[in-house]
């Protein structure tokens, strides 16, 4: 493994057919999803290789993890403060993650109310994770991971209190290595998202984080203010005081929350 490698093998791999047909569809689908999420720091966890914040515009985008990252972090105990960062972006982390459900815990913790993760995974499901079954004992790039499935992550983020978003499932075709063979099965990639959605190798989920009973808290100072500015209209409109009892400021309606 190479200093500026996130994963045993992952460079090799990327430069395969399978490996660019894979990275393709899925930088695609996070560009879509990324584009349209706003907010001030976002970062990317793993897989420096590829660039998956490339078409967001929060003014601070980074990669941390193993690899050529600007922040070093472990994945499980992130070095970032509670309730800090805006979106999260994770690709192929859990899959290969000691304690993937500990590093979903920290996403959660670091992300403000509202914020966005954005996860990409193998699906076991598909001929990706029959390839996996086939290949596990050789250890290589992708094939050691431990995939897991769509309903699996959604529960845990059910657990931690995400609300599931939009999910998508690309590469249906068989995990072939030459590129003769893949352009000769594009075909599958049409007839699966369409006849069989659930079954690509590969799939990109989108969740935000959700805290019950959350309401915006004016300051003391601020309701008073807008209380006094609302006096004068009241009295304007012609109410008297026999339709509005005397109170304070401190005692209105307006001041009570």
């Amino acid at each position: 493994m190479s200093p500026s490698e996130s994963f045993p093998g992952l460079h090799a791999w990327l430069d395969t057919p399978l490996g660019r047909y894979v990275m393709a569809w899925e930088v695609a689908r996070i560009d879509a999803l990324v584009s349209d999420i706003f907010g001030y720091n976002a970062v990317q966890l793993g897989m420096p290789e590829a660039d998956f914040l490339r078409a967001n515009r929060m003014p601070l985008r980074f990669r941390a993890g193993a690899g050529d990252v600007q922040v070093e972090a472990d994945h499980a105990a992130l070095p970032f403060a509670a309730a800090s960062l805006d979106l999260v972006v994770l690709p192929h982390v859990l899959e290969f993650a000691a304690n993937p459900h500990q590093v979903l815990r920290e996403v959660e913790r670091v992300l403000v109310p509202e914020g966005h993760v954005v996860i990409a995974g193998f699906n076991p499901f598909s001929l990706f994770g029959l390839r996996r079954r086939l290949a596990r004992e050789c250890g290589d790039y992708p094939w050691h991971g431990q995939y897991l499935s769509v309903r699996r992550i959604r529960d845990w983020l059910a657990l931690l209190s995400f609300e599931a978003g939009s999910q998508a499932s690309g590469c249906f075709m068989p995990a072939v290595e030459q590129q003769k063979w893949i352009d000769r099965l594009g075909l599958m990639d049409r007839a699966g998202a369409r006849w069989w959605p659930i079954g690509g190798g590969v799939y990109v989920i989108h969740a935000i984080k959700r805290v019950q009973g959350m309401r915006l808290i004016m300051p003391k100072w601020d309701r008073k203010a807008r209380a006094r500015a609302l006096a004068p209209l009241i009295q304007k409109a012609g109410s008297s005081s026999r339709d509005f009892p005397r109170k304070t400021t401190e005692e209105s309606d307006f001041g009570r929350d």
